[in-house]
């Protein structure tokens, strides 16, 4: 009759095998995975930074509509203005989320799991098994970053002859296509 081992016996053996250095070594190696910790903290202080000043862009745009509509101090390119104010804001919003999404996918994959998370509901957009898991959740949102920072760019952008117009039409054309391809590409691995 064969004799089989838990992997736990096998771990135990292994390091019995070990000499004294080896084990310091590879005690040291495994431990310098701590150093992600400081991506994590200053993406998560970043990505609160940005809330807040993407916030702050919003209290502005909230100020400017009281401005006009209850002091009736109507600016020009009003609508253009607040459009933009408010586009700025959402880009900084997502921005935010690459960073918050880069730092619980490092802490997850380097650390540990993240206990508290499992009891949510939320869980499932925060949880990362993979590095290439990690980078389709950063790349779809900077994606979405891209396509807003375009959509600012394009309205604040005067278009003079045809040529201009066929040129916007077909940038919004491949953002359409890259957005469904994206969002094709998410599904089928889900």
């Amino acid at each position: 009759m064969k004799e089989t081992h838990t992997d736990k016996e096998h771990l135990e053996m292994d390091l019995e095998n070990q000499s004294m250095i080896e084990r310091v070594f590879e005690g040291t190696l495994w431990n310098t995975r701590f150093f992600v910790l400081f991506a994590v903290i200053f993406s998560m202080i970043g990505g609160v930074l940005l809330f807040i000043v993407a916030s702050a862009d919003v209290i502005g745009v909230a100020k400017l509509v009281f401005n006009v509509y209850i002091n009736h101090m109507h600016p020009e390119n009003f609508h253009e203005d607040l459009v933009s104010n408010l586009i700025g804001a959402v880009d900084l919003y997502l921005i935010a989320i690459v960073l918050f999404l880069f730092g619980f996918g490092l802490y997850e994959l380097f650390i540990s799991q993240i206990d508290i998370a499992k009891r949510s509901p939320a869980s499932k957009v925060l949880e990362i098994h993979s590095l290439d898991e990690l980078k389709d959740k950063l790349a779809k949102v900077i994606i979405m970053v891209l396509m807003v920072g375009f959509f600012k760019r394009a309205m604040n952008t005067t278009y003079g002859n045809a040529t201009d117009m066929l040129a916007l039409a077909l940038s919004i054309l491949f953002i359409a296509l890259a957005f469904y391809f994206m969002h094709k590409g998410g599904n089928s691995h889900e």
